[in-house]
């Protein structure tokens, strides 16, 4: 793949900042196309020590609205798991500081996406969360890492009731580091960008080493674990495939509780 065959992301290297805009109308959907560029861009970020700066962003009407549901059926979601924690591995191991800029719709993977980000700036108005309860599934990257950013109890909340909440509440937890009006978003992103830039690409990276070696062990452990629970347990009951195609029918789904 090179940069040119990309469709659903616009990628932007200028060092020591490298921008990731995530373009996929109307609410960027993260198929399995678009983990793969994300994968792609990922690797060749890593490869510049000339970049010290990653920045993921989206849309005014949508950071992102999650992953593609029709992944989720039972012939494509081995391979969507796979592709789409394969950038969360990637995103976990960079040396690279990454800032997410929030505005809009922030939902399910979108959300764990900019969770992962080590700034985040969000607009008040933005809609966070985590939804895959609705549909009968479980975020795994929430469910691994969610807790130890906002604590068990809110996790576990957010995770297991499938609420949407507002950027200020997602400021307010420490979800997102600072929140601002949605037309402030970029200048914000802006900001710290340009602060990070005067510093030293190799401190910084070191600097991140340090910060998260025992997060980042712990982490590829229980995603690994939350992996195989949602393929050899989740994935093979019937309320987790009534979940998906009760969402793509447009209808309330019956659950049965097997």
């Amino acid at each position: 793949m090179s940069v040119n065959d990309l469709s659903r992301i616009v990628f932007d290297p200028q060092p020591p900042v490298a921008h990731i805009t995530l373009q996929n109308p109307p609410i960027n959907v993260i198929d399995i196309a678009m983990m793969e560029e994300l994968s792609h861009t990922i690797s060749l970020v890593e490869e510049q020590k000339s970049i010290s700066v990653l920045v993921l962003q989206g849309s005014e009407r949508a950071f992102s609205a999650g992953v593609d549901v029709a992944a989720h059926i039972p012939e494509q979601v081995s391979e969507m798991l796979t592709k789409f924690h394969a950038v969360f591995r990637a995103l976990v191991s960079s040396r690279k500081v990454l800032v997410a800029g929030v505005r809009g719709h922030c939902l399910g993977g979108g959300a764990e996406l900019a969770m992962i980000c080590d700034v985040v700036i969000t607009s008040e108005t933005a809609t966070w969360g985590f939804p895959e309860i609705s549909l009968g599934c479980y975020p795994p990257v929430a469910a691994t890492a969610l807790a130890t950013i906002i604590g068990q109890k809110r996790a576990a909340e957010l995770i297991l009731t499938g609420r949407k909440f507002s950027g200020h509440e997602a400021q307010s937890m420490g979800l997102a580091s600072s929140m601002v009006a949605s037309a402030e978003v970029p200048d914000k992103v802006g900001a710290v960008v340009a602060q990070l830039a005067t510093l030293s690409p190799a401190a910084l990276a070191a600097t991140k080493k340090a910060m998260y070696v025992w997060d980042a062990m712990h982490f590829d452990k229980g995603l690994a674990r939350a992996e195989k629970i949602y393929l050899e347990e989740l994935m093979q009951t019937e309320d987790a495939r009534e979940g998906v195609q009760a969402f793509l029918e447009k209808r309330a789904p019956r659950w049965s509780g097997k």
